[in-house]
């Protein structure tokens, strides 16, 4: 899954594509180097952001959305966004993905409209609010209560009538560097549920507070996490750096292959 944000404020690339012209040529490198996904956000979710209105998500997906549907039909598009009004929108506009980094707790009706649409749904797990939620998040045992928290919402979703979901423990996103690590050792257990887990390790600041480097500088560490996630049960892999990702699935396909 290529990352294509169109936000002024992103951690990593904000502001590089937020002009439709430039979100396409993205999309279209993305493609070239190997994404079967392409996965658009208009909301940063960075720590301490503070969101746009929906209205205003809304303008800044709605002419890049239209523009990848008219220029690269063949392509699979994701959206970012926890809110329904942006979902439903994007939905009608073409998105065949709806990714909701708050797994349906920040504003109510997700997980109708989900249903309702049968729309691909990842759900991920968030301690808090993008806002806050690196503020010092706790836990007795992070593995075990992502694993708790995914049971309750899959319920929810299962009664509702969803079909395709797919889990993100959320790396990042409440919490710290030693839950992040937990967590991507624990991948197993996710996967485990019966359903496809997706890694966002992609030159998060816990890389570059482990080794001490720039975010520019963490492509190498990303590598490796995404390594060993696929080797951990991660089936998908949501990354600034398509060509890397891409050879790490097939070195670590073929691994398999050998056994």
């Amino acid at each position: 899954m290529g990352i294509l944000n169109v936000t002024p404020d992103s951690f990593f690339d904000g502001g590089r594509y937020a002009q439709p012209v430039q979100a396409l040529a993205r999309a279209r490198q993305l493609l070239a180097e190997g994404a079967a996904l392409i996965d658009v956000g208009a909301c940063s979710t960075r720590p301490g952001s503070q969101p746009p209105s929906p209205e205003e998500e809304w303008q800044r997906l709605q002419p890049v959305l239209e523009l990848l549907r008219d220029e690269l039909p063949q392509a699979i598009i994701s959206v970012d966004t926890y809110r329904p009004f942006v979902a439903q929108k994007a939905i009608a506009a073409g998105a065949g993905i709806i990714n909701d980094v708050s797994g349906g707790n920040l504003e109510p009706g997700m997980f109708e409209l989900i249903a309702a649409t049968n729309v691909p749904y990842i759900l991920m797990h968030l301690k808090g609010s993008p806002f806050d939620m690196q503020k010092d998040p706790q836990y007795e045992n992070v593995t075990a209560e992502v694993k708790t928290y995914f049971e309750e919402r899959l319920k929810k979703l299962e009664t509702l009538g969803a079909k395709q979901i797919i889990l993100d423990p959320g790396f990042g996103f409440g919490k710290t560097l030693a839950h992040n690590f937990q967590l991507l050792n624990g991948l197993g257990e996710f996967a485990a549920m019966g359903y496809a887990v997706l890694a966002g390790l992609s030159r998060k600041s816990s890389l570059s507070k482990l080794l001490g480097i720039t975010k520019e500088d963490s492509l190498n560490a990303t590598t490796v996490v995404n390594t060993i996630a696929l080797m951990n049960g991660a089936s998908l892999l949501r990354v600034h750096d398509v060509k890397e990702a891409v050879e790490a699935v097939a070195v670590v396909g073929s691994l398999r292959k050998a056994f």
